[in-house]
C-alpha cells in the first residue's frame, strides 16, 4: 500500500500543468535579473549516518555571503525540487534577487534530498526509498539529522548565524509536513516554517496535527501554508480540507501565520509563483 501510494502521489506531481495550474506564472522576482549578482550552488554526496543511507544535497551561497558576519539557514526538503533554474521554484533566483534587494538577510540556502538506500539514486529523486519515513513521521528523528549530522557539515565551512530567528524550514508535499515537524519539534532553531501543498494527511499520522496544535502548548514559530481546492483526495485523507484544519486550529491557538489559498492541484506551480512574497512575509522579523 505505501509503495503505491507513493507511485500515485509521484504520478500526480509529474504530469503536466493541468488547467486549475495554468494560471500561475512566474514574476520578474523568478526570473534572471541584469545587474544581480548571482549565488553559487554546489551538489554534494552525503552519507547519513543516523539513517545508513545516502542523499545529494545543493548548498547555495549568495554573492554577499561574507565569512565574518554570520549567514541566515533556510532549508529546503526535495532540494532538488526547488533548486532547478527551470523548475516551479527556482529558489536560488529568488534568492539572488531578494537578497541583491534587501528584501531577505544574506541567505545559504541547504536544499536536501530525501534518502535512498544506494548510491544508485532513481531517476525520479521524489521515489528515494527513505523519503515517507523521513518526511511523514512525526519524531524529532529527521531534525535530529539536520542537526546533529547535516547543519554541522555545512558550518565547517561556513560562518551561520546560531540566531533561532536567522533559521527557517520549508517543503513541498510530505516536505512540508516535515518542515513543520521540524520547527515544531525545535522552535528553539528553526523560527519559520513554509508549506507548500503540505501533507497533514494519514499517511504517517499527520492528521492529528490540528488537535495536536490546539491542545499543545504554543510554540514560538511563524507558519506560511498554500494549498489549492484541486489538491489530493485519497485514501489518506483529503490534503486542502487538511490543510484548512491546520489553519483553523494555528487561528484559534493565536499564531503568527498566512495561508495563501488557490485553485491549483498538488504541483509546486501556485507555490513557485508566489515563493518571493512567500519568503518576504517569512523573513520580515529578521533582524536587520
Amino acid at each position: 500500500m505505501k509503495n503505491l501510494f507513493l507511485f500515485m502521489l509521484m504520478s500526480f506531481l509529474l504530469i503536466p500543468v493541468s488547467g486549475q495550474d495554468s494560471q500561475y506564472q512566474l514574476g520578474p522576482e523568478s526570473k534572471r535579473q541584469e545587474g544581480i549578482p548571482q549565488g553559487t550552488v554546489t551538489r554534494i554526496l552525503f552519507e547519513s549516518k543516523l539513517y545508513g543511507n545516502f542523499r545529494y544535497y545543493y548548498l547555495y551561497v549568495p554573492a554577499q555571503y561574507n565569512p565574518s558576519k554570520p549567514a541566515a539557514l533556510m532549508v529546503f526538503q526535495d532540494g532538488h525540487a526547488y533548486v532547478r533554474e527551470d523548475g516551479d521554484f527556482r529558489a536560488g533566483i529568488v534568492f539572488d534577487n531578494l537578497i541583491a534587494k534587501l528584501q531577505l538577510p544574506v541567505t545559504i540556502g541547504l536544499f536536501v534530498n530525501p534518502g535512498h538506500s544506494s548510491k544508485d539514486f532513481p531517476e525520479i529523486f521524489f521515489r528515494s526509498s527513505n523519503r515517507s519515513d523521513e518526511y511523514d513521521e512525526l519524531s524529532d528523528r529527521y531534525i535530529n539529522f539536520l542537526q546533529n549530522e547535516l547543519i554541522p557539515e555545512i558550518k565547517k565551512q561556513y560562518n551561520i548565524s546560531d540566531d533561532r530567528k536567522m533559521h527557517a524550514i520549508g517543503g513541498m508535499s510530505s516536505g512540508g509536513i516535515c518542515a513543520f515537524t521540524a520547527a515544531w519539534q525545535r522552535p528553539d532553531y528553526f523560527s519559520k516554517v513554509m508549506s507548500h501543498i503540505g501533507s497533514f494527511t494519514d499517511i504517517k499520522g499527520g492528521h492529528e496535527y490540528p488537535n495536536i496544535i490546539r491542545k499543545g502548548s504554543k510554540k514560538d514559530i511563524k507558519v506560511f501554508l498554500q494549498d489549492g481546492t484541486g489538491d489530493l483526495d485519497n485514501i489518506h485523507g483529503n490534503w486542502w480540507l487538511a490543510n484548512l484544519e491546520v489553519e483553523a486550529s494555528l487561528k484559534y491557538k493565536g499564531y503568527e501565520y498566512k495561508f495563501e489559498k488557490g485553485t491549483g492541484s498538488h504541483s509546486g506551480k501556485h507555490g513557485g509563483a508566489i515563493l518571493p512574497e512567500s519568503l518576504v512575509w517569512l523573513w520580515s522579523d529578521a533582524p536587520k
